[in-house]
């Protein structure tokens, strides 16, 4: 006799933010065409922009920094404990602040220290939040994401971003593609070769923000170190410790900087520690990873693209891991303490 089993209610939570996440992406891309006018037109007055946020929002960041760097902005990322600390000087800068539930700790505390700033645009999920009602907002379709890894806003945040590059004059055909089409191919393959790790590093260059969401995933629900190191970083010194016991995601995209993963998996796989790639780069897979294939892709149209399949392999990961997967035992949704 078959006893049917009941799959964690985190983790049921989780896909069913997932499971909405294209469509809203696709609405907040389209419904906030005026406000991403605005921020646009505060990128081309200032030149320079800082990305602030904490956790999966900081994440973003770093993943979009890239992007407006290309075509000409000044950008940087930082976690927004750190401009709390060690502030950079805010004139002549756009501010975008990211906060999925606009009720973090550091926001209220940076509104409080500082009383807002002209060149501030916020980005959140909720209308209401004190985020959306403080600053000039950007928000995201669909309410307040209530999993607790964040899945849905990631795709939403990135879609918000994606209205900004688009009034600046980027192409976002490939990436509303990559919302309207959404790529499902197996992850079987890599799930077994991370299978027995005891910890797992994400690594990327012109994706490294998309690793590093990757990895505050896989480290909030399967409780497994996992952690992200851009990939001059992973080379210089933390090579030491690969091995068998450990896995390591790349991520690898269709620009400039796709040979030097590629020398970074070869690397990996000589020194045996298990290799999982995400590749929408078009370029030949590596022997010896078990490599996960998109269409050539780059910038947002890859991170779009790759993030639903990732979040399916983190997802599977940790329900092999731990029974209550996607339950937090010590953290919360809304990080309301400093």
């Amino acid at each position: 006799m078959t006893m049917a089993t009941t799959r964690p209610e985190g983790v049921q939570a989780i896909e069913r933010e997932m499971a909405r996440q294209h469509a809203d992406a696709l609405v907040s891309f389209r419904a906030n065409g005026e406000m991403a006018a605005k921020a646009a037109a505060s990128l081309k007055r200032t030149g320079k922009l800082l990305l602030l946020g904490m956790g999966g929002s900081h994440a973003v960041g770093r993943a979009v920094e890239p992007l407006y760097r290309l075509i000409g902005i000044d950008a940087i990322a930082l976690p927004l404990s750190e401009q709390l600390g060690a502030p950079l000087a805010l004139d002549g800068r756009t501010v975008f602040i990211t906060s999925q539930s606009g009720e973090s700790a550091e926001v209220l505390r940076w509104y409080d220290e500082t009383g807002g700033h002209a060149e501030t645009f916020g980005f959140a999920l909720e209308n209401a939040s004190f985020l959306a009602r403080t600053a000039p907002c950007l928000v995201g379709h669909g309410g307040t994401e209530q999993a607790f890894a964040a899945t849905r806003s990631l795709t939403v945040s990135f879609a918000l971003h994606l209205a900004i590059l688009a009034a600046l004059g980027e192409d976002a055909s490939a990436a509303v593609d990559a919302l309207e089409n959404p790529q499902e191919p197996a992850i079987g393959e890599a799930l077994s070769a991370l299978s027995g790790v005891r910890s797992v590093v994400t690594s990327g260059r012109r994706l490294q923000g998309l690793a590093e969401a990757i990895a505050l995933g896989f480290t909030e629900l399967s409780r497994v170190p996992c952690f992200s190191l851009e990939g001059g970083q992973l080379r210089h010194g933390p090579m030491e410790m690969l091995s068998p016991e450990v896995g390591v995601v790349l991520f690898r995209s269709d620009d400039a900087t796709a040979d030097l993963v590629t020398a970074m998996a070869i690397s990996v796989v000589e020194a045996g520690a298990r290799l999982v790639i995400f590749d929408a780069s078009g370029h030949p897979p590596v022997p010896g990873a078990a490599t996960i294939v998109f269409p050539p892709l780059t910038g947002l149209a890859a991170v779009l693209a790759m993030l639903p399949t990732a979040q399916r392999l983190m997802i599977a990961f940790s329900e092999a891991r731990v029974a209550d997967a996607g339950t937090p035992l010590r953290s919360s949704k809304i990080t309301r303490s400093e």
